[in-house]
């Protein structure tokens, strides 16, 4: 399980923005696709940030504000990626191992990594904690089914 490849496992679909992308609409990807994070990346698909839901809700205006909800719209709209993303992000390439990517989060405490091709260093994919949790379940049940069988 510790030598699984980063590629077996990570999600190869990404939804990603450009530093262009305002945060309405980086929001509105995130609820939408249900996930807590974007990748940044720029027209050669090379990656050049991350943003995520914290990030957002970071920026976004407290409850406290004296703006009306229509002011806040507009400004949130003006307010692109670029601003608040994460730059240079820590990733993983697709031939690494589940040991290493697990050991960067837990190391920075993060839940998830971009996952760059180690030929042109474009974005591939992305590994979260979830994956690394999905493959552990996954080898316990295989464990549990062979404990199970007659000898």
């Amino acid at each position: 399980m510790r030598n699984e490849l980063v590629a077996n496992w990570m999600s190869p679909d990404v939804i990603t923005v450009t530093p262009d992308t305002s945060l309405t609409d980086a929001d509105n990807l995130l609820h939408e696709y249900n996930i807590r994070r974007l990748p940044v990346i720029d027209e050669e698909n090379n990656l050049l940030g991350i943003v995520t839901l914290g990030d957002i809700r970071e920026a976004s205006a407290s409850d406290a504000t004296s703006l009306s909800i229509w002011e806040l719209n507009y400004l949130l709209e003006k307010l692109l990626v670029q601003k608040i993303m994460t730059p240079n992000p820590i990733t993983v390439y697709s031939n690494d191992s589940i040991a290493m990517a697990a050991s960067l989060m837990l190391e920075n405490k993060i839940s998830g990594l971009p996952v760059l091709d180690p030929a042109d260093e474009s974005l591939v994919g992305i590994i979260t904690e979830s994956d690394i949790f999905s493959m552990v379940v996954q080898d316990w049940e295989e464990f549990d089914s062979r404990e199970l069988e007659p000898a």
